[in-house]
């Protein structure tokens, strides 16, 4: 029978150490381990070593001293690299919530690397498959992955140069994100050589920085790069988690995206990812998913923090009280209906756990990771996936739960950029144009009223004018902006741009789920064919609504995101749920051959045009009123016939086409040093109509002629000349965007 961890000694005696800061911090002279197990009443430190046979050896390292709930020790001769983990003895009662087991080895929640993968066995769980009550002893060392000790700036300089490299804080009026996945982004990339595809060193490649600043991109957001695993049920059929929504490590990067090594190379490689995107000009995102762990419900492995201090990081369902017979609250057993608690988690997540922020040790980990990655790595900011999960205490939203009220007053925190996914997996969690200050949010109201005015499912442009000029109704009334809106058509989860334009339904079936999984809500039209075709009339009808849809979100006041690939064609072949699907299907084609280069050139001259003029990405609401004496209005939306909208107008269904004047001096906005800003006006005429339309350019004292700057109309070339009072023709389903002419 081979040796398990039970039958290996102490091999060596363990200083006291201390128990701040919690995680393994080294130093030339020895490397302290912290970890928080309140509740345990025994924990070994494990240090794994290379054995000469090709395998590795474990020793354990008793911690005996215990403070404030937290184990710690302190052992020399510990080099950069080591790989280690922990085993905790405790109580085990899982009807209580206790799931203590020495036979699963633990990560350390703190762990600044992950060394190896996790290999779904049933080893890894702490209770016998098909008996929970009774505690598992089958180790779960060979199939779960390693802390390591890296040198990261804790206790000791790592040697990392950044060169000088300072958090660029751009405003969010002059952010344009591009939301991409690092192995996605450079699997395919012919011009990222390729050992260094689908790493953060190739994300960092010229070929990549230099495509994204000249599509007129200024930030990164990178699906989630804290360490995480495939769940079990996706390996049994030889899938994995391509998107990464199953954290596991919160402070760790990803290892498999790492060229370099796991004994802790990641780090380094994720940093010098950064300061490539720094100089290019680019600030860096991260998704992040504090909401759930990859350790899923009370059934699911034990991998970290359920073996640490369960009834600490997990939101329980609160225990039932005594209920009388007519279903009033009883005093005791005497008369009532009793039924015996068992410890069930509380899932608003989807994901069989939500991650307790109010306990303090779940806040903990969650404020300690942020400022690391934000102090450490120099990120310079996160998008919160399902936050709402995260803003309740008890059971209920509270925009004054401990996590935001922290995060505000956090000196490190609050000054980065922080998006919030306003909503999670329940009925009462739906957040948009509630997040408080200093939170921006994912907009999904402009993304359905945008994909509905395309495709003519609207009951008059009311709704579409809201969204264009920052959703007001959103965000006006108490203080904010329209940058608090972060618009996008399309993310990660759901169609892309070209599948929209060529999909009435998802076709899901490659990720073995029956075509079950995705939504059914996904407002797409194929414009008459179902997937690819080679009817030229309808691929040059997508092309054009893919670049509509492009223009509408790169000009619309509000952060605009847009998802890699769409603005050069990339298909998912109609699957809108494509989280397993670690292949061609998600990775972006960087092939010249039917790269939709007309819609590129297309978003790159909507992005220009926005950097460009700030009258375009103005800070201030529009009040649709003058902002100096005899002047033009700040805002107005136009009739084809040259008039004003009127109040029939906006709820017309039979009105599709809109025109939006925007002015361009003086704005309301002062420049840097409190100067008057003027810029040139703009007259922006959608046309979502199936019929070309006659446009009356309005006859007025302020704009006299102008030039058409960007048009998706293939009869209308840019350049062309207009004066007031022109009638001129818009196609069906375009956009043409008119300067004024000085």
């Amino acid at each position: 029978m081979p040796a398990t961890w039970k039958h290996l000694g102490q091999t060596s005696a363990v200083w006291p150490g201390r128990n701040w800061p919690l995680g393994a911090t080294w130093t030339p002279e020895s490397t302290n381990f912290a970890v928080h197990a309140p509740a345990a009443s025994a924990v070994w430190l494990c240090v794994f070593t290379d054995a000469p046979d090709g395998g590795e050896e474990e020793r354990r390292h008793e911690l005996t001293e215990v403070s404030l709930g937290i184990w710690h020790g302190a052992l020399p001769d510990i080099a950069p690299g080591t790989r280690y983990g922990y085993r905790v003895e405790g109580t085990w009662d899982p009807d209580a919530g206790l799931r203590f087991n020495p036979d699963k080895l633990l990560l350390d929640p703190y762990a600044r690397a992950v060394s190896g993968s996790f290999t779904p066995d049933p080893a890894t769980f702490g209770y016998v498959i098909g008996e929970p009550e009774k505690r598992s002893d089958l180790d779960s060392a060979p199939f779960v992955p390693r802390s390591v000790v890296v040198a990261d700036g804790q206790g000791a300089d790592d040697g990392f140069d950044w060169e000088g490299e300072r958090p660029m804080q751009r405003r969010w009026r002059d952010t344009v994100i591009y939301e991409c996945h690092v192995k996605g982004m450079t699997a395919l990339h012919d011009r990222v050589p390729e050992h260094l595809r689908g790493t953060y060193a190739g994300l960092a490649d010229p070929a990549v920085t230099q495509y994204l600043t000249d599509l007129g991109v200024t930030a990164v957001e990178l699906l989630p790069v804290h360490q995480f695993v495939s769940e079990p049920g996706l390996t049994e059929r030889d899938s994995s988690n391509y998107w990464g929504y199953n954290s596991l490590g919160y402070f760790a990067p990803h290892n498999a995206y790492s060229s370099a090594g796991d004994r802790g190379e990641q780090v380094r490689e994720f940093k010098e990812m950064v300061k490539a995107l720094h100089r290019a000009g680019l600030e860096v995102i991260l998704d992040v998913v504090y909401n759930h762990t990859a350790e899923a419900g009370p059934l699911g492995p034990t991998l970290s923090f359920r073996g640490f201090d369960d009834l600490g990081y997990y939101k329980r369902v609160t225990p039932p009280v005594d209920v009388e017979p007519d279903g009033e609250p009883g005093a005791g057993d005497e008369g009532g209906v009793h039924e015996p608690w068992r410890d069930t988690y509380w899932d608003v997540t989807g994901c069989g756990n939500t991650v307790d922020s109010g306990q303090p040790a779940a806040l903990r980990l969650i404020l300690d990771s942020l400022r690391y990655w934000v102090t450490e790595m120099h990120v310079d900011g996160f998008r919160f996936d399902l936050m709402s999960a995260l803003t309740r205490t008890g059971y209920d939203i509270d925009m004054g739960s401990d996590l935001l009220v922290a995060i505000g007053q956090d000196p490190v925190l609050r000054h980065v950029k922080l998006i919030a996914e306003p909503w999670d997996a329940s009925m009462d969690g739906y957040l948009v144009g509630g997040m408080p200050p200093p939170w921006v949010e994912w907009n999904d109201q402009f993304r359905d009223t945008v994909r509905d005015f395309w495709r003519n499912h609207v009951s008059g442009p009311h709704a579409a004018a809201t969204r264009l000029a920052g959703s007001s109704d959103l965000y006006a009334d108490d203080g904010r902006s329209a940058y608090n809106s972060i618009n996008f058509v399309t993310a990660h989860d759901g169609f892309t741009v070209r599948d929209l334009v060529s999909y009435d339904h998802k076709h899901n079936e490659a990720n073995g789920e029956d075509n079950r999984d995705g939504t059914d809500n996904n407002r797409s039209w194929n414009h008459g064919v179902e997937g690819e075709t080679d009817d030229p009339e309808i691929r040059a009808l997508r092309r054009r609504q893919a670049a509509n849809l492009m223009v509408t979100l790169c000009l619309s006041n509000g952060v605009p995101m847009i998802t890699a690939g769409d603005e050069r064609g990339r298909t998912q072949g109609g699957n809108n749920n494509a989280y397993c699907q670690d292949n061609p299907t998600s990775w972006i084609d960087w092939s010249a051959d039917d790269a939709w280069l007309d819609v590129y050139e297309t978003t790159k001259t909507a992005l220009r045009l926005r950097r460009d003029h700030p009258a375009l990405r103005q800070r201030h609401w529009f009040e649709g009123s003058p902002t100096m004496v005899g002047g033009a209005k700040d805002l107005a939306w136009l009739h084809p016939s040259g008039r004003e909208m009127t109040d029939a107008d906006w709820w017309n269904p039979e009105l599709r086409t809109l025109g939006m004047f925007v002015s361009g001096g003086p704005l309301r906005s002062p420049g840097p040093r409190g100067e008057q800003q003027l810029d040139s006006s703009f007259m922006l005429w959608f046309n979502a109509s199936w019929e070309p339309q006659r446009i009356h350019l309005p006859e007025n004292d302020w704009v006299q002629a102008g030039e058409v700057v960007l048009s998706t109309d293939p009869r209308l070339s840019v350049g062309a000349r207009v004066e007031a009072g022109d009638r001129m023709s818009l196609g069906r389903r375009t956009v043409v965007v008119l300067r004024e002419a000085r």
